[in-house]
């Protein structure tokens, strides 16, 4: 059996319009020791990354305190949503949801992040059979990986984790095949199955 836990980023500093190199607030270094203590019991082997600031700092607090280095991984990086910021985060969000093909000029669609998220987790799934791993990730990136095991899980459920931050999702593998999710909420600590 292979455990994967994927960990979407703490609260990010939404005033740094710098897609990767965006920080953590105070509040969001502060709640990734939430993190820290979830992830201390569940024997890791290995701590892997999105490239982006907040998805490794997020997994950072874990790493260093358990001994473990942080390989990045781009593939598992966030969804590029377009070249300017956009106001209507919602409506722009939906749209997505309801087309996996919809997209901005220089954005991507969630179809086109699902296949890189998925293509970059079944090579870890090779590389690291039969071990407990963890990656540091994004709302909207472990979302297309959800619904990809999960078809059922769609907008509604994104916007209902939208500002859940940090969040952590499990996902159990025999081989390629995934028999179990569960989604951690590590602020009331309530685990449940998707």
């Amino acid at each position: 059996m292979t455990h994967i836990y994927f960990v979407r980023h703490a609260e990010p500093n939404y005033e740094n319009h710098d897609d990767s190199l965006r920080e953590l607030t105070p509040k969001g270094l502060e709640d990734r020791k939430l993190v820290t203590d979830f992830l201390s019991r569940e024997g890791v082997d290995y701590v892997l990354s999105s490239p982006y600031k907040r998805a490794i700092d997020t997994v950072a607090h874990f790493a260093e305190n358990y001994g473990h280095g942080i390989e990045p991984v781009e593939d598992f990086r966030e969804r590029r949503v377009d070249s300017c910021w956009i106001e209507d985060f919602q409506g722009f969000t939906r749209k997505q949801w309801e087309d996996f093909d919809y997209k901005l000029s220089d954005g991507e669609t969630l179809r086109e992040v699902q296949e890189r998220n998925i293509r970059a987790l079944k090579e870890v799934l090779e590389k690291y059979q039969g071990k407990t791993v963890v990656v540091g990730s994004h709302g909207t990136a472990l979302s297309t990986i959800v619904n990809y095991y999960r078809p059922y899980f769609g907008f509604e459920d994104f916007d209902r984790i939208r500002t859940l931050m940090p969040w952590i999702v499990h996902f159990s593998f025999e081989g390629e095949h995934c028999i179990k999710i569960e989604s951690y909420n590590v602020f009331t600590k309530q685990l449940e199955e998707l």
